[in-house]
């Protein structure tokens, strides 16, 4: 029917007046507005009640979600060009209904809304944009926000649907540095195409909420958290070794180094200390681990978590230096172990190599050799140094420690598997019970002492460690007055505790892997940091808040100087300032802020993107926190995600935000890799070589083969020509440099953006890593296509299609009913599971029953065009539009399913003739004797019984039987039924 609104609005000459329902036909938004004018009819199909309009310059009144009707006529003529090469019109319906969104606001949320309502905050991480632009793996993500994103709003939900930018960073002032641009130009040029790429896509985002961190309205804010942190005491400055690359001119982060070299680029990168602003992070580490037990977060990224901060208790131990000649020395080092009573078991010492004491202790015949491997294990990053895996390195320092609990010199080494970072930069070394140690001690023959074992195990038979706690064992000494034979592990720990603190060896320590976080970058395109130091004393001073933002100058020159000085330093007048209160003279900090900076607290200002007075206003806050679904790569689980939370923790600490933890639903979608490649193996000769034989020949070459030239053989692929040859199967994460990309604009001019969101779900569940292949969106296309025909019907001669649909109005059958309340079922469930490629199943399976069907009731379509609109919004909306709504259905009901046809209410009844069961017939629960005599007679197997056959009597049972007493006068005698 037509909505009540309009039902006496009259349109130019024509009023619109129940009770026949009648709609405008399907047509194109115009890309201007219209003014009233007259309207003409030119054609009238009562079979659909459709009414075309011709108009020149009418526009119906439009609200968020009302259409008008136009078509011109350069739109037909592309329609009659394109319409016949293609299953359905994507390539005009989804620009008009993307053009509509836009015009209309039809995602924008007021200032002002109804706090009454529940609200839903879905949320992406959102997207560095750089200059390659969107591959069909960063939609993944998007489309299941988005379809989250309708389908609450559908369920009368308040939704925060955001979208910005995470601009700052090396990459794009790398590329400044390469291309000789200003960052901030190639950055909007980047962030323009990103935001036309995801426009097209569909994406039902409220783009009038969009941030850029690069944005001074932005970043003032994220200073201004800056000098929170700093009057708190939680942002300092440290003299602390840092991943320094001198060709790209600033310090790195230790995921931003490979093997010793920068990650972008290439480059040596040296550890080397640095005066650095620091961020105390440590401060929050029981609060960031005891919180995690209350996050619906992947277990996976919790204990990614959980071992990255890495508490643990233990003790630190002091031992005593020795000379050459075995005195102790006036110095002693300490060292920090989780397994105290294992203690008896060391059998040397190991120091990091940036330990402050090394240069001190180590022998002059071994310096040389301690320096060699310190310079080589300044390369190397943490990740690097702490690998399980990889070999053990070390050299000897030449000298000797006492153990403090029997006296015994053990030598002290120099590894890089020990961090400076982390407790006291030194351990006692116990290889029988720890398997790094072991590993170290096995390769450079240093003696293994068992000191623990498990009941009733011989040690030492294994040929490897035992880390597992047990029983002491060979653990006493008279002589120092400890005796831990015969304790088990924790009895034994805590009593060499108990006897370190009595007798000045030690005490009790708790720690933490988790370091403080290194928060300055010598680089130029990031925040800049607000605190000046005054030029006399060199103390430092913070802007006052008032001098916010403290705004980035533009430089010309933003290439690294080569002495270790910031690029900012070059701005001269800018970094030449004076302190507002003393009037003394002062420079500005020429570091700026890590990328990270502008991304931990985003989530807030999406709340309140245009409040100039604060960070959020504390209604909205209220209101919109936390984040219900957050949606982004486990890659970010121990960097964005940890520090976004100690962030929050400061930000609740000081009153600004209501929540204490910000994201309440973490999902880690899975990564789309590039198309299978094929390659095939071939010798030195040139000779191509099956896979399994290639490790056999030696050095051996590779070469793709085209899909074409390849078939499946089992588990394996062959080449169809010599189904001898098994090739080697295998796909890459998307890069440039593997030349695996799939442009994403690609796939929807040629399949549009519906057809690229439903096959992104439907791929697979959305956790898993899957592998693209272009042919695979065929089938969601031809599903899509099958929809539009069942709907508006079949194409015309030239291959575009009449407007308006093929629908009914008659009431919808019972099997429909329960067709479609099954699917609704379905579909909502999966939808709130996050299962989307199995609601699209269902989805599938409605359509395969509905082409059964001889007609199909307007009520049953319009719900399951409903269902499938945060699927494919563009082709819902249209079709819509074209079963005579006027308004968008981004806010309609969403389908809620009837649980009374969800019931499985047909029963098998069995059929006798003359008292011998015959057949069966599927029929009601409550079938009448009438209706299942009828089945009966129309059934293939059982109507053969009854064909020239009269009925005498018939015996119903309900829910039983029937029995049909045929007369005997038509049984012919000695023919068996």
């Amino acid at each position: 029917m037509i909505p009540q609104h309009l039902q006496t609005q009259t349109l130019g000459y024509i009023q619109w007046l129940p009770p026949p329902p009648i709609r405008f036909g399907s047509a194109l938004l115009p890309p201007q507005g219209f003014q009233s004018s007259k309207i003409s009819i030119t054609s009238f199909r009562t079979n659909s009640s459709v009414l075309r309009l011709r108009n020149k310059n009418f526009k119906p009144r439009s609200s968020k979600g009302v259409i008008s009707s136009s078509v011109s006529e350069q739109d037909q003529n592309q329609k009659q060009q394109l319409g016949v090469r293609r299953s359905y019109p994507f390539h005009e319906i989804e620009p008009k209904w993307q053009r509509f969104w836009e015009d209309n606001s039809t995602f924008q949320i007021p200032d002002e809304i109804d706090t009454s309502k529940p609200k839903y905050y879905v949320l992406d991480m959102f997207p560095y944009p750089s200059g390659a632009g969107l591959h069909v793996g960063h939609p993944l993500g998007y489309t299941a926000t988005d379809i989250l994103a309708r389908f609450k709003r559908m369920q009368g939900y308040n939704v925060l649907h955001p979208m910005g930018w995470d601009a700052f960073g090396l990459p794009a002032e790398q590329y400044a540095i390469e291309t000789g641009t200003h960052p901030k130009i190639t950055t909007q040029k980047n962030i323009n195409r990103f935001r036309t790429q995801l426009k097209s896509l569909g994406f039902s985002y409220d783009w009038n909420r969009e941030i850029s961190t690069t944005e001074p309205d932005y970043y003032k804010w994220t200073q201004w958290i800056f000098l929170q942190l700093l009057k708190r005491g939680l942002a300092y400055q440290a003299e602390v070794p840092v991943n320094w690359c001198p060709a790209l001119g600033t310090v790195l982060a230790n995921e931003e180094v490979v093997d010793g070299v920068s990650e972008r680029g290439g480059h040596p990168v040296i550890r080397k200390p640095m005066r650095q602003w620091m961020l105390r992070i440590t401060e929050y580490a029981d609060r960031l681990l005891e919180d995690l037990d209350d996050l619906d977060w992947p277990e996976s990224v919790k204990d990614m978590q959980r071992n990255w901060i890495g508490k643990s208790e233990g003790a630190e131990m002091e031992f005593s230096v020795l000379d050459s000649d075995g005195q102790e020395k006036d110095m002693k080092v300490k060292i920090y172990t989780t397994r105290p009573d294992t203690i008896f078991g060391a059998t040397y010492l190991v120091v990091a190599p940036e330990h402050p004491l090394l240069q001190s202790f180590m022998t002059a015949d071994q310096s040389k050799n301690v320096e060699e491997y310190t310079d080589i294990a300044s390369r190397k990053s943490d990740l690097e140094r702490t690998e399980l895996q990889k070999e053990k390195t070390g050299v000897f320092s030449g000298c000797y420690a006492r153990n403090p609990v029997n006296g015994e010199a053990i030598p002290i080494w120099v590894a890089d598997y020990v961090l400076g970072s982390y407790g006291t930069g030194a351990i006692m070394a116990v290889p029988a019970h720890d398997t790094r140690d072991y590993e170290f001690a096995s390769k450079y023959d240093i003696p293994i002492r068992w000191v623990v074992t498990p009941d009733d195990e011989k040690i030492g038979d294994s040929g490897k460690a035992f880390p597992g706690e047990g029983v002491v064992i060979n653990s006493i000494s008279s002589k120092f007055g400890l005796d831990i034979n015969g304790l088990s592990s924790k009895e034994a720990a805590s009593k060499v505790i108990e006897w370190a603190e009595k007798n000045g060896k030690g005490k009790k320590q708790v720690n933490y892997k988790l370091r403080d976080w290194l928060f300055a970058r010598q680089r130029y395109w990031g925040e800049p940091i607000p605190v000046i130091f005054l030029d006399v004393t060199g103390e430092s001073v913070p802007l006052s808040e008032t001098e916010l933002p403290l705004i980035l100058p533009e430089l010309d020159d933003f290439t690294p100087t080569g002495t270790g000085e910031p690029p900012l330093s070059k701005a001269k007048s800018w970094v030449k300032t004076t302190d507002p209160l003393s009037g003394k003279p002062a420079q500005r900090e020429t570091s700026t802020m890590p990328q990270w900076a502008g991304s931990c607290w985003y989530y807030l200002r999406f709340m309140d993107p245009n409040n100039s007075k604060e960070l959020v206003a504390k209604s909205k806050e209220t209101y919109w926190s936390p984040v219900d679904v957050y949606v982004g790569g486990a890659e970010h689980a121990v960097l964005h995600l940890l520090y976004s939370r100690f962030w929050h923790k400061v930000l609740y600490d000081i009153g600004v935000v209501s929540t204490k933890e910000p994201f309440k639903c973490v999902i880690n979608q899975g990564i789309i890799l590039g198309e299978v490649q094929y390659m095939a193996c071939k010798d030195a000769n040139g000779n191509i070589i099956s896979a399994e034989f290639a490790e056999t020949v030696g050095e051996y070459n590779q070469e793709r083969i085209p899909e074409e030239k390849v078939v499946k053989s089992g588990d394996s692929f062959v080449l169809k020509d010599n189904p001898d040859i098994r090739l080697i199967a295998r796909s890459h994460k998307m890069s440039k440099s593997r030349g695996n990309v799939v442009n994403p604009d690609d796939v929807v001019s040629e399949y549009g953006a519906d057809s690229l969101r439903l096959y992104e779900m439907f791929m697979g569940p959305l956790r898993d890593s899957k592998t693209w292949n272009t042919s695979g969106i065929e089938g969601v296309h031809r599903f899509l296509g099958r929809t539009w025909r069942l709907i508006v019907g079949s194409p015309l001669p030239n291959g575009t299609f009449l407007d308006g649909t093929v629908v009914t109005d008659e009431e919808p059958a019972l099997e429909q009913l329960r067709s479609l309340h099954k699917c609704i079922a379905k579909v909502t469930e999966e939808i709130e599971g996050t299962r989307f490629n199995t609601g699209i199943s269902a989805m599938m399976e409605f359509l395969n029953a509905a082409y059964k069907w001889d007609k199909h009731p307007r009520v049953i379509i319009a719900a399951f065009v409903l269902l499938l609109s945060p699927y494919a919004p563009h082709m819902a909306e249209e079709l819509w539009f074209r079963l005579g709504h006027t308004e968008s259905l981004a806010y309609e009901p969403f389908p809620k399913a009837d649980p009374a046809y969800l019931k499985e209410s047909t029963i098998v009844l069995p059929v006798q003739i003359n008292g011998k069961t015959r057949g069966t017939i599927q029929v009601e629960e409550k079938c009448s004797e009438e209706d299942a005599f009828q089945l009966a007679s129309q059934d293939e197997k059982l109507s053969k019984f009854l064909d020239g056959k009269s009925i005498k009597k018939r015996i119903f049972v309900p829910g039983k039987i029937l029995n049909l007493i045929l007369d005997r006068e038509n049984v012919k005698v000695g023919v068996r039924q």
